[in-house]
């Protein structure tokens, strides 16, 4: 059962019914009234709710990497082979070249 939609008329209907169809949109009521305008299939509707359901992941995934920074840690980058080793002019040096120094 879905709850009643209630808006305040304060002397403009034609504002009240604007509030009043944006409410509806928002509690979904066009959506659900146009599904079922036409009678759908239990296989239709089970990959219609599968795709709506994969499409929230995805949403909410996309959400959490937003908000997800990548830090440094001591002045590592992430993802890098380590601490790079750098001569004077600031160039770095290659990692065979630090293996062959190291021995």
């Amino acid at each position: 059962m879905i709850s009643p939609i209630e808006v305040e008329v304060n002397g403009d209907l034609e504002r009240a019914f604007k509030n009043l169809k944006k409410k509806m949109a928002f509690e979904g009521v066009f959506k659900e009234l146009k599904r079922r305008r036409h009678y759908e299939k239990p296989s239709a509707q089970k990959k219609r709710k599968q795709e709506e359901a994969e499409r929230r992941r995805v949403k909410k995934i996309r959400r959490m990497m937003v908000h997800t920074s990548v830090k440094k840690v001591n002045g590592v980058r992430p993802y890098s082979r380590g601490p790079q080793s750098t001569q004077e002019d600031g160039r770095s040096i290659p990692m065979a070249a630090q293996m062959k120094s190291e021995e």
